[in-house]
């Protein structure tokens, strides 16, 4: 599976973004699907995980009722719909697919990443 992942940029404040990530290959369905961030300087940190059919999503607390996880298995594509973002959300946004959880370790596959810059 090869995923490739965009829709960061620049946004102030209380802005919104949604990330998209799009998944080459017909076996989509039968991964898992996470997101984890990066900050400069900081460890990855896990985002939100969905499971196969979209049924089941886990948040991180520190996005939990800020950001939305969905996926479109039709369109090979998974969602991270960010809302309220604040300057903490600074970030390199990656996708990942592989078994439901919350390390990275559960995922076998990573997109390139893609950046998410909030300012003040």
């Amino acid at each position: 599976v090869q995923l490739q992942a965009y829709g960061g940029g620049s946004v102030q404040a209380g802005g919104s973004l949604r990330l998209s990530c799009a998944a080459s290959g017909r076996t989509f369905s039968s991964y898992a699907m996470g997101w984890f961030r990066q900050a400069p300087g900081k460890e990855r940190e896990f985002v939100s995980a969905i499971s196969r059919s979209g049924s089941t999503k886990y948040y991180g607390e520190s996005v939990k009722g800020r950001f939305t996880v969905s996926r479109d298995n039709a369109k090979n594509t998974v969602y991270l719909q960010m809302n309220s973002l604040k300057p903490e959300d600074t970030a390199v946004y990656y996708c990942a697919a592989g078994v439901y959880g919350v390390h990275s370790s559960s995922y076998e596959y990573w997109g390139q990443g893609t950046l998410v810059t909030v300012s003040s």
